[in-house]
């Protein structure tokens, strides 16, 4: 594991409450950009561009990723295995976004250089906070 379970769900904690928090409204045109970037985010996932979707991860994402596996990105990436799938539903409050996939969520937010993802590999559980392999 890149993150160790109590870093996880402490992570996972402050995101969930960091969405519920920012309540405001998007606009069409973000919710469209962050429903793209996670697009892009699982095609270069499924291609096995690491690289690629190391581009699209958030700075700190990538940091506590890197730091955690003691490995640069793209390898660390390769090594999780993480559970991809198309893209089925998305919910932004502001400059957050929650991406639904097949099998996990993504979290995703809105930086100077456009949407980034913030957290892959999350799976919901019951009364807690969403268990993510990767997250900022």
């Amino acid at each position: 594991m890149v993150l160790s379970r109590t870093a996880r769900i402490g992570l996972s904690a402050i995101m969930v409450t960091l969405f519920t928090a920012v309540g405001a409204g998007c606009t069409p045109a973000s919710q469209a950009a962050a429903w793209d970037t996670a697009g892009q985010f699982e095609t270069a996932l499924t291609a096995h561009d690491d690289e690629a979707a190391c581009r699209l991860l958030s700075d700190e994402a990538r940091h506590r990723l890197e730091t955690a596996s003691v490995r640069p990105c793209p390898a660390a990436l390769a090594a999780l295995s993480l559970p991809s799938g198309p893209t089925r539903s998305i919910e932004t409050w502001g400059g957050n976004s929650q991406v639904r996939l097949d099998g996990s969520v993504l979290f995703l937010a809105e930086f100077a250089a456009g949407w980034r993802v913030t957290a892959a590999g999350c799976t919901p559980r019951t009364d807690q906070p969403y268990d993510c392999v990767v997250a900022a």
